[in-house]
């Protein structure tokens, strides 16, 4: 952190089949006292899910690549004074789907269960997340509801339907959804082709309706992990609810915002639009 407290390993809940196991966040805390906003100066607040496919990956990264760029996007964030919470779920080996969206959803609830000790505007808690924790972040917009509803999403390179996420790959794709043993398979235990159902009910798409928050979105086009076309086929059909969707897509970007030429260029846009686009929807209530 340049500025700030940063709360290491906070419980958020328990789980598993005796409640023995738990789940932690990390807590980014701004220093400077919250501006007079009109919200009884409470801050706002983003609840991240990191990536890696749903198998690997921890709270504190954005994942090797992104990481390698020295962004410190939760700083970026805190300066701008939002509170941020990084939260840990079962990961696809521990247990299926529904599981990683029970848990981002124990998150945010946890969250505004908090909110007075920290200093946090129930109103404006907002969810954001990166390839698998972006699909997450999707998810709990969409299906978040009361004590577990966010107020907007931000999402990188998400996946978003994993029914059509296979014939949307590139030619040069380094991995499909449609692959036996595939990131996707495994999220839901089964064969995607084969279970259109079960492929359905992990696709935050199914979920669009005119009650949708806002959305950013941002995907690269060059990206062989999850192709763009996922993120331009979220945005659409939340447009055609009626929803308030904006699409951000970054020529020549791989997944991780991986550039040909190395550099930050492309995560340095992502971040820049998702601190612009938190701190637009904290002040447009």
């Amino acid at each position: 952190m340049t500025d700030g407290r940063h709360l290491k390993g906070v419980e958020f809940a328990r789980t598993g089949d005796d409640g023995s196991r738990p789940l932690l966040l990390d807590l980014y805390l701004p220093e400077s006292p919250p501006r007079d906003t009109g919200h009884e100066n409470l801050r706002p607040a983003v609840v991240h899910f990191h990536g890696g496919g749903w198998r690997v990956g921890e709270r504190s990264s954005l994942g090797p690549g992104c990481d390698a760029f020295g962004l410190a996007p939760f700083d970026a964030l805190t300066d701008a004074g939002f509170v941020v919470a990084s939260a840990d779920y079962r990961l696809s080996a521990e247990a299926l789907f529904p599981a990683q969206l029970q848990d981002a959803l124990a998150a945010v609830k946890w969250l505004r269960d908090h909110a007075d000790q920290y200093g946090v505007d129930p109103d404006r808690i907002y969810a954001w997340g990166d390839s698998a924790g972006g699909h997450l972040a999707g998810l709990v917009g969409l299906r978040g509801e009361g004590v577990n509803g966010v107020a907007a999403v931000a999402a990188w390179y998400p996946p978003t339907d994993l029914t059509r996420m296979g014939e949307q790959a590139l030619p040069d794709a380094i991995a499909r959804a449609s692959d036996p043993g595939s990131r996707e398979e495994l999220l839901v235990g089964a064969v995607l082709a084969a279970n259109p159902d079960k492929a359905a009910a992990a696709s935050p798409i199914s979920y669009v309706d005119s009650e949708a928050p806002p959305f950013l979105l941002i995907h690269g086009t060059a990206d062989r992990f999850v192709p763009a076309a996922q993120s331009e086929s979220l945005a659409s059909a939340l447009q055609k609810a009626g929803a308030d969707v904006e699409l951000l897509l970054i020529d020549d970007a791989d997944h991780m915002w991986s550039l040909k030429d190395g550099s930050p260029a492309a995560a340095q846009k992502a971040l820049a639009a998702t601190v612009a686009f938190f701190r637009q929807q904290a002040a447009s209530l």
